[in-house]
């Protein structure tokens, strides 16, 4: 099952869209299934789930960090993850460098802007990001791009408008900083994500079904 739903929606995906099937709280077989089908990119968001789970599949996976990191647990990553989506300090940002330096590693990082009229998501604000971007150059990460959470609301034009302000934001450093990667968009608009721009999009229950 889980294979049929992964190469359905692949197979309508534009080609320049990278998908990031969330795995939280799935069990191993399920992950193995999709790794079966031809899934690479998983993303969780659990230090230790993640730990865990990267320590019983194959290696050539390419993790991603999705939910909100505490300083204290990415030396536990830092010798594995392939891409942390969500940096919403220049303090986290800075413990993932001096992580990635003991580990003889480049890390990267996606800056989480805060998008959403909502005082429970994390990010950083534009401005925060801008200073980040405009002085921060440390050796051992290298940031890609941005990750984004719309608003969870039934209004379309308001979850368009955040993402597409988003990607305006990602389009005016994309060629200065060399950055490739827009992660916006998850099982509920992830399509509205990619018409404004996203080549980044992580879904779960699209794939695996829904969560208990």
């Amino acid at each position: 099952m889980i294979a049929e739903n992964l190469n359905a929606f692949r197979s309508a995906l534009p080609d320049q869209v990278t998908l990031v099937a969330v795995s939280k709280t799935k069990p191993i077989e399920a992950l193995k299934e999709a790794y079966d089908a031809g899934q690479l990119d998983f993303g969780e968001n659990k230090v230790q789930e993640l730990c865990m789970k990267a320590e019983a599949l194959p290696k050539d996976i390419r993790w991603h960090m999705i939910g909100h990191l505490q300083r204290n647990k990415v030396k536990y990553i830092a010798p594995f993850v392939g891409l942390i989506h969500s940096v919403d300090s220049l303090r986290l940002l800075q413990e993932i460098n001096k992580q990635a330096a003991k580990n003889n590693r480049i890390i990267d990082c996606l800056l989480q802007i805060r998008i959403a009229d909502e005082s429970t998501k994390f990010g950083m604000n534009y401005d925060e990001a801008i200073l980040i971007i405009e002085n921060e150059k440390l050796p051992n990460v290298s940031i890609k791009g941005l990750m984004g959470m719309a608003s969870f609301t039934e209004n379309r034009s308001q979850i368009q408008d955040e993402f597409v302000k988003l990607h305006t934001f990602y389009q005016e450093y994309r060629s200065t900083e060399q950055w490739d990667t827009l992660s916006m968009g998850m099982s509920g608009d992830f399509q509205l994500a990619i018409d404004s721009g996203s080549n980044m999009i992580r879904v779960g229950s699209r794939i695996f079904g829904a969560r208990n």
